[in-house]
């Protein structure tokens, strides 16, 4: 009896399948025997007695029920093998056993945990013997080669255009500063005590510029962009007049408003990075002097001028423009480390130098400057920026710029000085579907001629 059962159950049984099964057919079989060997001893010492006979019957009787009990319970492992065998055609196991290598012999001593053998692991082991070379499960994940996108609160994005899309970008910017400016006229004779006038003025401005972004994607890793503004500016000068014993203050209000100087710059993404591997994009801006420009707006120089010297006059109206053409290399920076993006900039931008310049005096005619040439800048800005979640992000970064001397005709500009501006940018992403993304970015300025406070809004759409 006992043979019979392991010969069976050897033949269908699954070490993860059918443990319950066979525990209980051992059970069964140690039962039948003790059974069989109990009614062997009965017998041995009495056969004829009634009761013995009686026991014997029903020891019979529920040896039989044993008997029955054992083959429903084959007849149910095979159904449940029949079962398993269909689920792991229908979920293609056999399959993906047999590309593994069949079982862990084929798979070599690396193996650990393969999936159970098939009925044709005999097969899949000879060919893994034979060299056969496996067929590839599923595909690999693409190479991620575009940076990760941030909340920008600079000028130069960190993610290209992709190839053949074009994307729209309105911008709405707006600045606001102050500067306090003190002349003294006259001498000292001692350090406490100054012998003429003291010019006191307070400089007011505020700037609007709506610009307008297009940016076209080259290929994937090369985008051209194109950037027009409108300029919209209002300065006041409020002081006292110099030289003319005056106790009241008086306000010099002047504005402009016009197109601005047209950029364009052309990006390439070096490089692919990865996690904790940065990025590198390069990028080189040309700005023209659409805008007008300093030199043709009419400087006020009958009510604000010391005399008859030029150079202390203000303008009656503003200029929308630098007046200079400009050439502007530089590198942007992202490095991912998870949860975080690090990014930055690094540039340097030099202003073309002008030639044969004059400056509009009012019912004054022209006033000859000779060759300017403004000072060039160098640029370094580091941020970081974190995702808050699936639609919007978070970016905090410093942008650090040197502005050098001004030149008229080789000689340094009187009056002109080095400078630096420092500026705290916050900014802030949400992106209301895969076209369209609003930005917001607010700066502070951390330096006296840096503007005290700069609002952009930003509304980038994908074509």
């Amino acid at each position: 009896m006992k043979n019979r059962t392991d010969r069976k159950t050897r033949h269908v049984l699954k070490p993860w399948l059918y443990a319950g099964g066979c525990a209980s057919l051992m059970a069964f079989s140690g039962a039948v025997v003790s059974q069989d060997a109990s009614n062997a001893a009965a017998s041995a010492d009495d056969t004829s007695s009634p009761a013995i006979r009686q026991r014997l019957a029903e020891q019979d009787a529920r040896i039989q029920a044993m008997h029955a009990q054992i083959d429903a319970l084959q007849r149910q492992l095979a159904q449940q093998e029949a079962d398993y065998r269909s689920l792991r055609h229908a979920v293609g196991m056999d399959v993906l056993s047999r590309q593994r290598g069949g079982n862990i012999a084929a798979g070599g001593s690396g193996a650990a945990a393969l999936p159970m053998p098939s009925p044709d692991a005999a097969v899949d082991v000879q060919a893994a013997q034979q060299g056969a070379p496996a067929a590839p499960v599923g595909q690999a994940p693409a190479e991620n080669s575009r940076p990760p996108e941030v909340a920008p609160i600079f000028q130069q994005p960190g993610v290209l255009t992709p190839r053949g899309k074009i994307v729209v970008e309105p911008t709405y910017q707006f600045g606001y500063s102050t500067a306090d400016r003190v002349a003294l006229v006259g001498y000292t004779i001692i350090p406490a005590i100054l012998i003429g006038l003291i010019d006191v003025r307070q400089v007011r401005s505020t700037t609007q510029t709506a610009i307008l972004t297009g940016r076209y994607g080259i290929t994937n890793r090369m985008e051209l962009e194109v950037r027009i503004p409108y300029v919209d500016t209002h300065t006041d000068t409020v002081s006292r007049e110099v030289l003319t014993g005056s106790a009241e203050n008086n306000v010099f209000g002047s504005s402009g408003k016009g197109l601005g100087d047209i950029e364009a710059t052309l990006r390439y993404q070096i490089n692919n990075g990865g996690a904790d591997k940065a990025y590198y994009i390069g990028w080189f801006r040309f700005k023209s002097r659409t805008g007008k420009d300093p030199f043709e707006v009419v400087t006020d120089c009958v009510t604000r001028c010391v005399q008859n010297l030029t150079g202390t006059g203000l303008p009656v109206q503003q200029p929308t423009g630098t007046g200079f053409y400009t050439l502007q290399p530089g590198l942007t920076w992202l490095l991912p480390s998870d949860p975080v993006v690090f990014f930055g900039n690094f540039s340097y931008l030099y202003n073309l130098e002008r030639h044969n310049v004059s400056e509009n005096i009012l019912l004054g005619g022209k006033q000859f400057l000779g060759n300017v040439k403004m000072g060039n800048e160098g640029d370094v800005s580091v941020g970081m920026g974190m995702a808050l979640n699936d639609r919007a992000s978070l970016s905090i970064g410093y942008d650090q710029t040197f502005i050098g001397r001004t030149t008229e005709s080789g000689q340094k500009l009187p009056g002109s000085t080095k400078v630096w501006l420092g500026q705290l940018l916050i900014g802030g992403s949400y992106r209301y579907n895969d076209k369209q993304t609003l930005n917001v970015t607010l700066g502070v300025g951390v330096t006296r001629d840096t503007p005290d406070a700069t609002v952009i809004v930003r509304v980038p759409m994908m074509f």
